[in-house]
């Protein structure tokens, strides 16, 4: 789970692990002299020299090359050690850099959770686009990940549900209407943000979403986005209402979680997407109502397991879709066969497929 995540090594981590001054030193010293060493008798191997004449008396001449070479050796070793503490100091002082940035982005963390506590969803609009741009602009990938996880926090606080539009509960209705748009504030972020190339700067592909027991009242688009490492968790999210697209995304690496989602109504589309790597769970999924379409999705690789689903009210379609590989499993689902399903695993394909008993068709 994610609460559970491995933290991930900052750059303060390497960068304070430092050699002493005189052990650095030392070090690099012999390093050099040993390369100099070799390649002093690398080069007398390759001219072939065989012997040097002891005999010969040094002259003058001799004597200042002797000289030269002995102040040459001096000024580089004085080099060398210049050298060392230059470098020693570009990584002390990057080191006090990360740290300031670091303390400027806790303050602004800080701020920006404070407006998101605030009672004004005016307010808490503006915390959630702040912590969204401290997302994007943070030194490390562990400050980063606190960003996304209030986000998320806050997608899982409870909330009270619309009271109704009537003269009694105008104010309280409006109250929801705008802590609503809050919510769905957050949603359109993320979609955004896992729709951009990883690598870039304001890319969140990899890191880890935690969405269990969120409730997805709106429009969500994940279109085109790419979960190609991390956990993605709807584990007991309840898709109530609006578009919720994960059409043409890609799922190559990492896992995805959809494990007791409840799909009660709206419409869930997965149209296109690619399962190419990734394990993804659909175990004990209730699609109760509304739409969920898989249609000319493409199974290459991972596992996509639908475990003891119950499809009883929704529309699935599996129309068009392909089994090109990996693993599908709907191992005691229960309910009616989502439609062209039997067409798309009959397939003749290197896919494992796995159906219930009741959904096969009969043997003539």
């Amino acid at each position: 789970m994610i609460a559970n995540r491995r933290p991930r090594p900052t750059s303060d981590d390497r960068e304070l692990r430092l050699w002493k001054v005189g052990r650095a030193l030392t070090i690099t010293f012999a390093a050099a002299v040993l390369v100099a060493g070799g390649i002093f008798y690398g080069l007398v191997y390759l001219l072939d020299f065989q012997e040097i004449d002891t005999t010969k008396k040094l002259d003058a001449k001799t004597l200042f090359d002797l000289v030269k070479l002995s102040f040459g050796v001096v000024a580089g070793a004085g080099a060398l050690v210049a050298l060392v503490v230059a470098y020693r100091r570009q990584r002390v002082d990057e080191a006090g850099a990360h740290r300031e940035a670091t303390r400027l982005h806790t303050e602004r963390f800080s701020q920006a959770v404070e407006q998101l506590g605030s009672d004004s969803p005016a307010v808490q609009l503006g915390g959630v686009h702040a912590l969204a741009g401290l997302a994007d602009d943070a030194p490390d990938d562990n400050l980063r990940q606190t960003c996304i996880d209030v986000l998320c926090a806050y997608l899982q606080l409870p909330f009270t549900p619309d009271p109704g539009d009537g003269p009694a509960y105008q104010e309280e209705h409006h109250r929801y209407l705008a802590l609503r748009k809050v919510r769905h504030t957050i949603l359109r972020l993320i979609g955004d943000h896992y729709r951009r190339p990883k690598g870039t700067r304001r890319s969140w592909q990899g890191c880890d979403l935690d969405l269990t027991g969120v409730t997805i009242d709106g429009s969500m688009n994940f279109s085109g986005a790419v979960f190609s490492g991390g956990t993605v968790d709807f584990s007991d999210a309840v898709f109530s209402d609006g578009a919720v697209s994960f059409g043409g995304g890609t799922f190559s690496d990492g896992s995805v979680h959809f494990n007791r989602a409840v799909f009660s109504s709206g419409s869930v589309y997965f149209n296109r997407a690619v399962f190419s790597g990734s394990t993804m769970y659909f175990s004990d999924a209730v699609f109760s109502g509304g739409v969920v379409s898989f249609g000319g999705a493409t199974f290459s690789g991972g596992m996509v397991a639908f475990d003891d689903a119950v499809f009883s009210g929704s529309t699935v379609h599996f129309s068009d879709a392909m089994f090109s590989g990996g693993a599908v499993y709907f191992s005691d689902a229960t309910g009616s066969t989502p439609h062209g399903l039997l067409t798309a695993a009959g397939t003749p394909a290197p896919a494992e497929v796995v159906l219930p008993s009741a959904w096969l068709p009969p043997v003539p």
